[in-house]
């Protein structure tokens, strides 16, 4: 994947946003991102051909927009303490007079958030 200025780019493997591949000094691969605080070290060569080939096949197949549909459909953000989350089963909220769904219920300890589906 190359963004506008020519750089590798590759997923965060937590929060998905884009990060530059960088290099090492003995010239190993490696992302990291500051957001999630995560490290990502492709230490040996099985493992270095094999990102070079998904870095190459993402950026032919747009990986890019379909990351942000994903995320646009599956990672909503709390309407009470604004933390973003990933929808799961165990985050779906229901009426509890119907049964109804109601949204999606923030997993955040003592938030009390649910985020109402799109359309209503």
């Amino acid at each position: 994947m190359a963004n506008n200025n020519g750089k590798r780019m590759f997923p965060c493997p937590i929060c998905a946003d884009p990060r530059e591949v960088r290099e090492s000094k003995r010239g190993k691969p490696y992302i990291v991102c500051d957001s999630c605080g995560v490290q990502l070290f492709v230490r040996n060569g099985n493992g270095i051909r094999s990102l070079e080939k998904l870095i190459a096949e993402a950026s032919e197949q747009g990986i890019w927009e379909r990351i942000v549909e994903i995320k646009g459909r599956y990672q909503k953000k709390c309407p009470e303490c604004g933390k973003r989350f990933w929808v799961t089963e165990s985050s779906i909220a229901t009426s509890w007079l119907d049964g109804s769904f109601s949204g999606f219920r923030c997993p955040e300890e003592g938030c009390e958030g649910i985020v109402k589906p799109e359309g209503r």
